[in-house]
């Protein structure tokens, strides 16, 4: 069964969503991102992807007390991603509460920072952060495309001990048009053994349920949820039943 991740990403403290990464096109949902991951726990979900957008853009972590809060009043096991660029920065990340750290840029700029760190902490905590545009992996906040295609980038890193992958089309990411659900197949049939995290193009439970129809492991949605395009009650007992 698929593995449902809700998201909260997070600008200037408030639970927001961007378009195609795009800071400039901006939503906010709420203020009070803690009290919304108590909701998800509540509800029945074990996992969440936080996301620190301030520090992907400005280059180190921001919003390490948001990741605090939800830590200190959840059981959830959390995902951190967004500015972790130095072993403080991994090590800070752990040490406020998250399960798992989400390196983005790392592993594009320095590979082998990021095996270093597969190495000392396990596959099973870092999550590579391969988000796509145009066949090649945006670093920086999605500021910047770099030279590296995806299928190389997965080819490395799998023979380096990766096991998790969150993979986000940023075409699709907040535009809730459905799923990369073919770019996810051809990641599966080349790496069975990835725990792949599906991210960005959800509009509703049935987009989800094809993911799980095509094997894929895990998904992670946020805007669809927000618009209340995501019975998340009902989601949790699809999975459960």
């Amino acid at each position: 069964m698929i593995e449902l991740i809700p998201a909260i990403d997070i600008m200037d403290g408030k639970c927001v969503r961007l378009t195609k990464g795009d800071f400039a096109q901006k939503t906010v949902y709420g203020d009070d991102p803690a009290s919304m991951a108590r909701r998800f726990e509540e509800i029945g979900y074990k996992r969440l992807h936080l996301v620190d957008l301030d520090g992907a853009r400005a280059g180190h972590i921001v919003n390490i007390a948001t990741l605090k809060a939800i830590a200190g009043s959840t059981s959830l096991a959390i995902d951190f991603g967004g500015g972790i660029k130095t072993d403080a920065d991994i090590e800070q990340v752990f040490d406020n509460g998250a399960a798992m750290a989400t390196i983005g840029s790392v592993s594009v700029t320095d590979r082998a920072k990021c095996i270093e760190w597969i190495g000392k902490y396990g596959g099973d905590r870092i999550i590579l952060g391969a988000d796509v545009s145009n066949g090649k992996i945006a670093i920086h906040g999605w500021t910047e495309e770099s030279a590296i295609g995806l299928s190389d980038f997965l080819d490395f890193y799998v023979g380096h001990g990766a096991r998790n992958v969150l993979c986000t089309d940023i075409s699709k990411d907040g535009m809730l048009a459905g799923p990369a659900t073919e770019l996810y197949k051809g990641i599966m049939e080349a790496h069975p053994t990835l725990h792949l995290i599906a991210s960005g193009g959800v509009a509703g439970e049935e987009d989800i349920h094809e993911l799980a129809r095509n094997g894929i492991p895990a998904v992670v949605f946020g805007k669809a949820i927000y618009e209340g395009k995501i019975d998340m009650e009902g989601l949790w007992h699809w999975q459960n039943a």
